[in-house]
């Protein structure tokens, strides 16, 4: 009754159509390179202070896919700035500009040729935008289309309902780990050079070979954010892990670079200053209404909910660490490791702030060797081995320092 109210109030929302989505974004020393799954209709750069970063705005696409900092890129970022344009972020590491830039001769890429720059010479460059940057004309996006999308407010349901199935021991005092298998659905993430092999089916494979070894040991209860091929936006990823209360949060996926020589994997978890940042607009954004590591912040004033979420996301981060380097050690025999092997950065999915969480890119599948190594069923279970002694020897130690 309220739909048919809507239709006839003529309560009606417009949007536009959107081209092409963002399928990858990949920073080298000299370039950052976008790949879409169609064709858009141009795309701006320009650069921005405080922090220092460059923005790139492609009108006629939209957000989505993976993004690999490198170079003078520290970390990229993605939101649809309007309906109708995708806005790419690219925080500096140091001052750097983007020198021009050009569309693929099928309009699917775009390759902005970057350059290192003094601090004079990029505070210099804030206000200018570089020309357009538009796609061959034949392969050029029409302009978007108007199209009708009825709104109409809906409940909130059973959250419980839509939460993943819990494998392993029915014993709820047993540790909950959350695999998170990276991209899905319309996201392929990372395509392999050499085989066509995708990021998405490589990384569920994984998670499902770390869920049969983690029941297999009988100490620990598994949920899989995914257990087939759909997408799922980046927020409800650790959601999920934080409504179902896990004691641990492990987000799968497997590197691509442009030098196909990059090999090893790596283990993120969540930086200082992005913890930080996190939890200052969480404190703003939940309003005192959260319940923080089992704490309702709804009683406590500004001041005392911001000191709460920050110390409980500093002890979340050192648990984090702690396990990093645990998973590290366990996988140092059965793969090969980069030399600089944990990182931090500020990935969406390591942003939950009262649960551990890590992000592994198990490897890079532009290489050709790594890339086999995934795809294969000697590789992920060797891959499954690593997590799953990690996580027994993580919880064992936890329960010890209790």
């Amino acid at each position: 009754m309220l739909f048919t109210a809507l239709i006839a109030a003529g309560l009606f929302t417009i949007t536009p159509s959107i081209a092409g989505t963002v399928r990858q974004i990949a920073a080298s020393d000299n370039a950052v390179t976008i790949y879409f799954d169609d064709v858009v209709n141009k795309a701006s750069v320009f650069t921005l202070s405080g922090p220092n970063r460059i923005a790139v705005d492609i009108l006629g696409g939209t957000t989505g896919g993976s993004a690999y900092a490198g170079g003078p890129i520290a970390a990229v970022r993605q939101g649809q700035f309007a309906p109708d344009t995708a806005r790419i972020v690219l925080d500096l590491e140091q001052p750097a500009l983007v020198t021009g830039g050009q569309f693929s001769d099928d309009g699917r890429s775009l390759k902005l040729n970057l350059r290192q720059a003094a601090t004079g010479e990029f505070l210099g460059s804030l206000g200018r935008r570089l020309a357009d940057i538009v796609p061959p004309l034949g392969f050029r996006a029409s302009p978007p289309k108007k199209q009708y999308e009825v709104s109409a407010p809906i409940g909130r349901g059973n959250d419980s309902k839509n939460l993943p199935k819990i494998h392993g021991p029915s014993d709820e005092r047993l540790p909950l780990v959350v695999i998170d298998a990276g991209h899905g659905g319309h996201d392929p993430g990372a395509i392999s050079p050499h085989d066509g092999k995708r990021e998405k089916d490589i990384t569920l494979a994984i998670a499902k070979s770390i869920c049969d070894e983690l029941v297999k040991s009988g100490r620990v209860r598994v949920a899989l954010t995914r257990e087939n091929d759909r997408f799922i936006i980046l927020q409800d990823r650790f959601g999920i892990a934080r409504k179902m209360g896990a004691n641990l949060f492990i987000s799968i996926h497997a590197d691509a670079a442009e030098s196909q020589e990059a090999n090893g994997a790596t283990v993120y978890t969540l930086s200082e200053t992005a913890s930080d940042r996190e939890a200052q607009k969480l404190a703003a954004r939940e309003n005192k209404a959260n319940i923080i590591n089992g704490v309702n912040l709804g009683g406590a004033d500004s001041n005392v909910s911001s000191i709460l979420i920050d110390l409980t996301q500093r002890e979340t981060m050192n648990v984090s660490a702690d396990f990093a380097k645990l998973l590290l050690r366990e996988a140092k025999p059965n793969m090969r490791l980069r030399s600089n092997s944990h990182k931090f950065a500020s990935f969406v999915v390591l942003k939950a702030p009262d649960t551990p969480s890590i992000l592994f890119e198990t490897g890079y599948i532009s290489n050709a060797n790594d890339g086999a190594f995934l795809s294969s069923a000697d590789g992920q279970q060797k891959v499954g081995r690593s997590v799953a002694s990690a996580v027994q020897v993580h919880f064992a130690r936890r329960l010890a320092s209790r």
